[in-house]
């Protein structure tokens, strides 16, 4: 059964089980840490949220496998459509969204009433539509007024819709798109002076925050730049997070043990890095950091294996926005940068957000599953031929 199964799952092996073992530490840290919420919300019946959680995760299997079924170019193709529907999207999403803990992120999808974070939607419509310009326009990329411009007008309009309720997303998703445009060997001097211009604006946010604190977000932007910046007022957050790594020791307190669960907020999704800490100690959060860095680093031979430009910058992309927003959420957990609204990919409790990281992963597989089908092909094509045609070719 299981070699059937197996079988049925093309593309990288390795990030097939990196998926896996994460997903298996995703079902037993949201268990863990939902105990609290059900009491609260659901009467006590904590496997409430266990279920939903497995149920919702089967679909982001579901939606990964179709994914990496496709035909990678197809990619190429769609990244137009979903641009297009996701600018609209976040504008719709700034005025008219749910407003929750003073951010307007969501919409509610009408008839099934699930909770739709447009931000997710347009940062993998955003990474596809850089991998294809950058693949379609090679010739004069490094024009900056046809070439270098054009994009990064893209890049700084989606940016810009999504800061002013999800300023952490924006700034890692600029971060991935500036990697691509570096991987898609946009000159350097354009890169620096994006940087330097990005740098100001967000010196320039900053300052805002503290001029006008009651405007909007920016008060919560202050609080969190002051709560990291000054040791003597930590946040409430940073403060339980600190006492759920301290007890967590070499080996963790063992899966259901967490105490903090009870007084972190969002320990769930935000902060659930911190109760895996707790659970299974130092050598837990070793082990879901090495399982992100091998994931990049499958990646990084996919790259290396693509013979096109949009696969190779596709599948940088996405690996590179997922493991930079797993890297901050473990950096936030542990102290070592402000709190951030950003999930751990694949292990925090959420619904749309799974399903893309799910469709991303999905993406980068395809992209595995296509080299490996030409592998495949050109050895078969080679074993047909006789011993008189390969010196031929040879010669």
């Amino acid at each position: 059964m299981w070699h059937k199964l197996l079988n049925k799952l093309h593309g990288d092996r390795y990030i097939w089980l990196i998926v896996g073992l994460l997903s298996i530490f995703s079902i037993l840290a949201v268990y863990s840490s939902t105990g609290t919420l059900a009491f609260k919300y659901k009467g006590g019946n904590t496997e409430f949220y266990l279920f939903k959680h497995f149920g919702l995760m089967v679909f982001g299997f579901i939606l990964m496998y179709l994914a990496h079924m496709a035909n990678y170019r197809i990619y190429s193709r769609l990244a137009q459509l979903l641009l297009v529907i996701s600018i609209p999207l976040l504008v719709f999403t700034l005025f008219f969204g749910a407003d929750i803990n003073d951010a307007k992120r969501w919409i509610t999808l009408p008839g099934i009433n699930i909770s739709f974070q447009t931000s997710d939607l347009a940062k993998l419509a955003l990474i596809m539509y850089t991998a294809r310009y950058l693949s379609k326009n090679q010739a004069h990329v490094n024009d900056f007024r046809t070439g270098f411009l054009p994009i990064i007008l893209v890049i700084g309009l989606v940016c810009a819709l999504i800061a002013p309720a999800d300023l952490s997303s924006a700034v890692v998703l600029f971060m991935t798109c500036m990697l691509i445009l570096f991987i898609g060997r946009i000159h350097i001097k354009y890169l620096l002076a994006t940087g330097v211009a990005g740098g100001f604006l967000l010196a320039f946010v900053i300052l805002l925050a503290f001029t006008f604190p009651d405007v909007g977000r920016l008060g919560t932007w202050k609080n969190r730049i002051e709560s990291f910046t000054t040791e003597q007022e930590p946040s409430y957050q940073v403060v339980q997070s600190k006492i759920a790594i301290a007890e967590g020791g070499i080996i963790g307190k063992g899966p259901g043990n967490s105490s903090q669960r009870n007084y972190l907020p969002h320990p769930y999704s935000d902060f659930i890095f911190s109760i895996i800490v707790e659970e299974y100690g130092l050598v837990g959060a070793t082990t879901i950091l090495m399982l992100y860095l091998a994931f990049l680093y499958r990646t990084v031979k996919i790259v290396i294996k693509s013979p096109g430009a949009f696969g190779a910058l596709l599948a940088a992309g996405l690996a590179f926005s997922l493991v930079i927003q797993a890297l901050v959420n473990m950096g936030v957990a542990v102290n070592l940068l402000p709190v951030t609204g950003l999930t751990l990919p694949l292990i925090s409790m959420g619904g749309t957000s799974l399903w893309f990281t799910s469709l991303a992963i999905g993406i980068i597989l395809s992209v595995s599953h296509y080299i490996e089908s030409n592998q495949q092909q050109h050895e078969e094509e080679t074993a047909s031929l006789t011993d008189e045609q390969l010196a031929q070719q040879a010669a």
